[in-house]
């Protein structure tokens, strides 16, 4: 019997970018997608925002489709009478809130030869805000070390398998970033650092915060440490400030949120980062032009 595959912490942006599936070539094998990082996904474990929820089903057998959101894009998830488990937690949730979700990764290739991936759940969980940031503290540093195992890869030329092993590697890890180096090319690392820089950012109290982060994948260091002690302060003043004049389903006036922020000593600019991130991070959105709600 095989074990029980790793459930990979891995941000939509990585995933949504993956377009390699490895089939099993015998029964009960397991099938892999393989990312532009090299990582060998079977099964995952993701966090974000629920958007939004829809049975197209019947009330009988239902069939759950949902949007997550992360950081850096969507997730996508399926749930039938496989999942019963997921699918009797689909029934209460409600969007939006925060969820996190262990399951395995699916690929659909469209007619003009795109391919997606959803998210089939085996559980389906709500969270607290807290538990939702330290996952993005897990898949930011996960993240981090697929770069850098690919930066010490890309250091020995044209390495096979069995090269990368040699050097350490383990025998996952060296097929999968040789696939990735096959199938993808060099990653774009920038787009990778910037994910993982702005992950961070999401944690701290100061969004703009230089956290010395370099601009591409030879530069980088071996590993990424975080104070978790600054986890959830960001952002404290203007989501209280919602919280305390929310007045419905209209959220709260801009002009009424810049002038409470003035009093706290708030610049307009300041006020604008602020919102942007708690919109970014799936904490607030804008019911109509000019006003915000949290989630």
């Amino acid at each position: 019997m095989n074990a029980r595959e790793t459930a990979w912490r891995v941000f939509a942006g990585e995933l949504n970018s993956s377009s390699l599936e490895i089939k099993g070539e015998e029964e009960k094998t397991p099938s892999y997608l393989i990312t532009p990082l090299g990582a060998k996904l079977n099964r995952i474990l993701i966090a974000g925002v629920l958007l939004d929820k829809e049975n197209t089903g019947t009330e009988e057998e239902p069939m759950w489709r949902g949007r997550i959101q992360d950081i850096s894009g969507n997730f996508f998830i399926n749930v039938g009478r496989f999942q019963p488990d997921a699918a009797a937690s689909m029934v209460d949730l409600e969007a939006p809130s925060y969820v996190a979700v262990v399951g395995k990764v699916r690929t659909y290739t469209a007619d003009d030869g795109r391919v997606f991936v959803t998210v089939r759940p085996e559980t389906v969980t709500t969270i607290d805000e807290s538990t939702r940031n330290y996952w993005i503290l897990e898949a930011a540093q996960s993240t981090w070390g697929r770069l850098v195992k690919m930066k010490d890869a890309l250091r020995i030329p044209n390495a096979g398998k069995q090269d990368l092993i040699s050097k350490g590697f383990t025998p996952e890890d060296a097929d999968g970033i040789v696939q990735a180096l096959e199938h993808y090319g060099v990653p774009e690392s920038a787009k990778y650092l910037k994910l993982v820089q702005n992950s961070l950012r999401v944690l701290l109290p100061d969004r703009n915060i230089d956290l010395g982060l370099p601009e591409d994948i030879a530069d980088a260091p071996d590993e990424i440490m975080i104070d978790e002690g600054d986890m959830a302060k960001g952002k404290e003043f203007l989501l209280s400030l919602l919280e305390e004049l929310d007045l419905g389903e209209i959220g709260v006036s801009m002009d009424v949120i810049l002038k409470r922020a003035a009093e706290n000593g708030m610049t307009p600019e300041e006020v604008e980062e602020a919102s942007d991130a708690l919109m970014d991070d799936g904490l607030a959105y804008e019911p109509k032009v000019g006003f915000l709600k949290s989630i």
